[in-house]
């Protein structure tokens, strides 16, 4: 057997090409759709992250700006950088780039941002609202994964998933994602004693864990759909700069045993920008039908 390629660059196309749509039938009754990107410091993770979100931004047909500050930035600072951005009304999404300085208190930042502007979903109230199965702007890495397993055809309902990591970005509401579909859901971490043996019995395993290679084709049911939400950079002296991306599967053996599966890149990453763009016209409309 030879794992389906879910092809996340072609799933976002077709999101971004019904954005596109909307946006421009918005484009008579609203200002232009802006999103407001916020980073700190030299980071060149958050750079190329931004140069991604922009040319996606570009092709829906969205402003996008970029708002910087330097890498001595104090956390008053950036505090007052997402007030000016919520107090403007030209804005209509705002996303805070990671990692932010040292000494930051980027949770304190991140909640700053108001829930009607905050497009990546992570805002308390929001995550709220993803809880209580109510969500407008749900988290954008977790809807994008969700999307992905649902684009393989599988049936939801009754679905034994195993999601591998429990953070807020991604575990924690991809797990209440899936059980609002009613999919029998079990979270495994770093406390899970033997993951293999919960992997094994799933149809569905999502991984975020940060670790390369974590998960193997043995450690699979066969027919698997396989989610790979991790981006981590290894060694590699015969790629350019000598490093390269890949997720938190080992892509070779899993693909030999799954049904589907995600590569990285090309998987959920550009799903993921898809998302953020989708929330940022959601929380547009949502101002524009308070406004009427």
């Amino acid at each position: 057997m030879t794992a389906k390629l879910i092809d996340g660059r072609a799933f976002a196309r077709r999101i971004e090409a019904e954005l596109a749509s909307e946006v421009q039938r918005l484009r008579d009754l609203l200002p232009p759709i802006t999103l407001v990107s916020i980073a700190a410091g030299d980071n060149a993770a958050a750079a190329l992250h931004q140069r991604g979100q922009e040319r996606a931004a570009l092709r829906v047909g969205l402003r996008f700006l970029c708002r910087s500050l330097a890498a001595g930035a104090r956390e008053e600072e950036l505090l007052a950088l997402v007030r000016a951005q919520n107090a403007d009304p030209g804005v209509h999404g705002v996303i805070v780039q990671r990692p932010l300085p040292e000494g930051v208190d980027a949770r304190r930042v991140l909640d700053a941002v108001l829930p009607e502007k905050d497009v990546e979903g992570m805002h308390p109230a929001n995550l709220g609202r993803t809880l209580r199965g109510e969500a407008e702007i749900p988290p954008c890495t977790a809807r994008a994964a969700v999307d992905l397993l649902l684009a393989t055809g599988c049936e939801p309902r009754g679905l034994e998933v195993v999601m591998i990591g429990h953070s807020e970005i991604a575990g924690k509401p991809i797990a209440l994602l899936l059980l609002d579909l009613l999919a029998t859901v079990t979270v495994c971490h770093i406390g899970t004693r033997d993951l293999k043996r919960h992997t094994r019995g799933a149809g569905a395993v999502l991984v975020a864990a940060g670790k390369p290679g974590l998960v193997t084709g043995d450690m699979l049911q066969p027919g698997a759909a396989v989610i790979d939400i991790g981006i981590n950079q290894v060694a590699d002296a015969s790629a350019p700069g000598g490093t390269r991306i890949v997720g938190d599967v080992d892509f070779e053996s899993a693909r030999r045993v799954a049904g589907w599966i995600t590569p990285v890149p090309g998987g959920v990453g550009p799903v993921t920008v898809a998302m953020l763009l989708a929330n940022t016209v959601a929380a547009a409309r949502s101002r524009l039908e308070v406004e009427s």
